[in-house]
């Protein structure tokens, strides 16, 4: 098992974020993204009288991170389900409310090493991205079956990819002779399909293009789109959320939410605004807070982090 994947990005930073909600006698906290279980096992470190609600969609990452968290024996309680599922797991749990949320956003290191789970396009393995392999269409299929004006809008939306249109072309043309079933063909066909000035920039070719897919595969921002909304209706008064976003599509919609949240909603010209009407969030963060030069050095996939926090100052009005 490597060990960078050990590493649980901005872990300080959202431990602080999260404490003056966490330090309640009682006190409960969700991590929606389990993965390895390294924010979590440091958030039952920390706080010694909080609770655990830990979800993740991949059957792999909650057997390896149930090992590593069975020494807290029932203060952890974890969960196979997608974080947008979040109000139905508290409700089965018998919890209404919760003190703290975190997100950490994106791929789990642990899927990034797997070489068969084909999250990588520096390795060759087959085209799945699947974060839970029990169920949904792997990129292969997206690949091989999507109509071209499909797979554009994809790369466009999901992987912000200039080129998508040469891409496409490239894709249609070779699933017509032979079927996509691996990374390393697709690596390939998108450094061939790309003008030389478009490979001089922005790391390797194939990342936003692979971005697209796993985000199309998983369905990532639409499942955030309704899980961000959730986790802030889930927090009890005085409750925080911590975000930790890995490109501008997630980060983007993260701060929406919790603008929205922040802002009044009484119509302009009242002399006073009455309480219903008042923000049912603070912003924790000025802006989205990236990670230290020093974190980076040490763990190169804290490089794209963006971490965004909020409280929950109001109940919302009848």
């Amino acid at each position: 098992m490597s060990e960078s994947r050990h590493v649980p990005v901005m872990l300080h930073r959202c431990l602080d974020l999260l404490a003056p909600a966490l330090e309640r006698p009682g006190a409960v906290v969700v991590d929606c993204t389990l993965g390895l279980g390294g924010h979590s096992e440091a958030l039952l470190t920390r706080f010694p009288e909080a609770r655990l609600v830990a979800l993740d969609r991949d059957k792999e990452a909650l057997r390896l991170s149930g090992e590593r968290l069975a020494p807290f024996g029932d203060r952890a309680t974890l969960v196979h389900a997608v974080y947008d599922e979040l109000p139905d797991v508290l409700r089965r749990l018998g919890l209404p409310r919760v003190q703290g949320v975190l997100f950490d956003l994106g791929v789990s290191s642990m899927q990034l090493d797997e070489a068969d789970r084909g999250f990588a396009y520096a390795q060759d393995a087959p085209l799945d991205m699947r974060m839970d392999q029990s169920t949904g269409i792997s990129a292969a299929e997206v690949l091989n079956t999507y109509a071209p004006g499909e797979l554009v809008r994809i790369l466009r939306a999901y992987g912000e990819e200039k080129q998508a249109k040469r891409i496409v072309s490239a894709v249609v043309r070779e699933r017509d002779r032979e079927p996509f079933s691996n990374s390393a063909r697709l690596v390939e066909l998108i450094r061939d399909a790309l003008p030389q000035a478009a490979k001089r920039t922005g790391g390797n070719p194939a990342k936003r293009t692979f971005q697209a897919l796993r985000i199309e595969v998983n369905g990532e921002l639409s499942v955030l789109e309704r899980a961000i909304p959730a986790s802030v209706k889930s927090l009890a008064v005085g409750g925080r959320v911590a975000v930790l976003s890995y490109h501008s599509l997630e980060d983007r919609l993260v701060k929406q939410v919790f603008a929205a949240g922040a802002a009044t909603t009484a119509p302009p010209g009242l002399p006073v605004v009455p309480e219903r009407y008042q923000p049912r969030l603070k912003l924790l963060t000025r802006g989205a807070e990236l990670p230290t030069e020093e974190e980076i050095a040490q763990n190169r996939r804290a490089a794209p982090a963006r971490l965004r926090g909020a409280e929950r100052i109001r109940e919302d009005a009848e």
